[in-house]
């Protein structure tokens, strides 16, 4: 069964990445440019095929793509060429691969969120007690059954998944909490959550929701926003420095990761969902990351764009395609290193 989850984590990943791929591709047809070349992976190419224009590959190493488009960072004369199209045009073309991975992502968490059992939802039911039917929770000094969470210290809570996160991620030994009560906002400061047996923070119990169109539906744009915003928060906490090099992961270690995980579920059916999750998280990974106006991403070449719908003049193609070539070396080398760190820490485990 290994075997078999490192095959699906492989597979999925290039999925995810011939997804992003596949949206520049299909915009730059749509908007009449030139597309030389399809590809799938990096390095040596496996398989490779000319059709009409375009040549498609599928090539060694699972840890990129791209989709090359004539004079993309270099002046061509022709007509068809990535430069030569209007801005608006262009845009849309560098946009298109974040946004197939975000909606790859919404997707796969509606999967999750329609193949799994309990819709856990962000209403207290219940406060812990022992067997005696003692209460052995602490929150209930303050909360009471059907309050329905709004935020902790601030954090907007989406999902019940918000819950948990806040309360584990602080360091605080209190926390301000405001519910919604009988239509009602309350905020309460200086709450603690204490499970006095297991000395745990998730004191009490979550109800939860039956299973419809519409609670699916609203779960899943609910889970999708704290993925969301997790990813973002996560990457503004690795700019701060709160997260180093050593807790950075490339894709062996993503597909390490994502193979342990899976197999510590027991039926088929949890295995699933677990994979279809971790898929989803990356995907929308993924998507924002590209998105970070960095060089060589595109929302780099993004920035350029707007910079040049602003001054109705774009930037010299050889100085554009330099800067981009740097920032594309820089994660070249960053992502071998984080590969070797990866198999480093699969060794020495």
């Amino acid at each position: 069964m290994t075997i078999l989850t490192i095959l699906a984590a492989i597979l999925g990943f290039g999925i995810i990445i011939m997804i992003h791929e596949a949206g520049h591709f299909f915009v730059a047809k749509k908007c009449g440019i030139r597309v030389l070349e399809f590809s799938i992976g990096m390095g040596p190419a496996i398989i490779s095929k000319q059709k009409g224009e375009t040549k498609y590959s599928w090539r060694l190493l699972p840890i990129g793509g791209y989709c090359a488009m004539e004079g993309e960072d270099e002046n061509s004369d022709d007509p068809r060429a990535f430069r030569k199209q209007a801005v608006w045009k262009r845009m849309l073309v560098t946009v298109a691969g974040a946004t197939m991975n975000l909606i790859l992502g919404f997707f796969l968490i509606l999967a999750v969120v329609s193949l799994d059992s309990p819709m856990t939802s962000t209403t207290l039911a219940a406060f812990r007690e022992n067997e005696d039917g003692e209460s052995i929770s602490t929150s209930s000094q303050w909360l009471q059954e059907n309050d329905r969470f709004v935020s902790i210290n601030g954090l907007k809570i989406f999902a019940w998944q918000d819950i948990s996160y806040a309360l584990q991620n602080d360091t605080c030994d209190t926390f301000q909490v405001t519910v919604e009560r009988e239509g009602e906002l309350i905020t309460f400061d200086n709450v603690t959550f204490l499970n006095t047996e297991t000395k745990g923070l998730l004191d009490f119990y979550l109800a939860r929701d039956e299973k419809t169109f519409g609670s699916i539906m609203s779960h899943t744009f609910k889970y999708y926003a704290h993925t969301a915003r997790l990813i973002w928060i996560s990457l503004v906490d690795l700019v701060r420095g709160k997260y180093g090099f050593h807790d950075l992961s490339g894709v062996v270690g993503i597909i390490d990761a994502t193979t342990t995980v899976v197999n510590m579920s027991e039926t088929f059916r949890e295995k699933l969902i677990t994979l279809l999750d971790i898929l989803s998280f990356i995907t929308i990974n993924v998507g924002i990351f590209n998105l970070i106006p960095f060089p060589a991403l595109d929302g780099g070449r993004l920035v350029f764009l707007i910079v040049e719908a602003i001054r109705r003049k774009p930037c010299p193609a050889k100085v554009e395609g330099m800067i981009h070539f740097v920032g594309l070396a820089a994660l070249m080398l960053l992502m071998i290193a984080i590969t070797f760190q990866d198999i480093s820490k699969i060794f020495t485990r």
